[in-house]
């Protein structure tokens, strides 16, 4: 199944995502939390990006969430030599997360996962 991890500035937006996510699939997709530094203030760690991503790899892959540009710095660094398929996806990342984890959860690809949280972007204005 595909591991997701969720990248925010934020170690308290990641591990909220990362609840909601896990929430709606009832905990049956491996998802990882990499938010703030390892100091804990704000900003992004490629260590932290890079235990999420061992943390929650499997044969399928893993897809990055990330909530701002900066953090795609990170997670490309944290993706380098791990012998891991990764994808970074550029949706919306508490929506992205919950249309991916909800993806994973019925056995898709890596590429379906990516696509089901990228789609999100696609939501009806209300």
């Amino acid at each position: 199944m595909v591991g997701l991890v969720i990248v925010s500035h934020s170690a308290k937006i990641a591990e909220g995502v990362k609840e909601l996510a896990a929430q709606m699939t009832q905990g049956a997709v491996l998802i990882a939390a990499a938010g703030g530094t390892l100091d804990g203030s704000l900003g992004t760690s490629v260590d932290l990006i890079r235990r999420g991503i061992e943390q929650v790899a499997s044969n399928e892959g893993v897809l990055v969430l990330v909530d701002l540009g900066s953090a795609v710095m990170s997670a490309e660094t944290a993706m380098e030599d791990l012998g891991v398929t990764c994808r970074i996806s550029n949706a919306p990342l508490v929506e992205g997360a919950v249309f991916a984890a909800v993806e994973a959860s019925i056995g898709s690809t890596l590429a379906q996962v990516q696509a089901a949280a990228e789609n999100a972007r696609n939501l009806p204005k209300v």
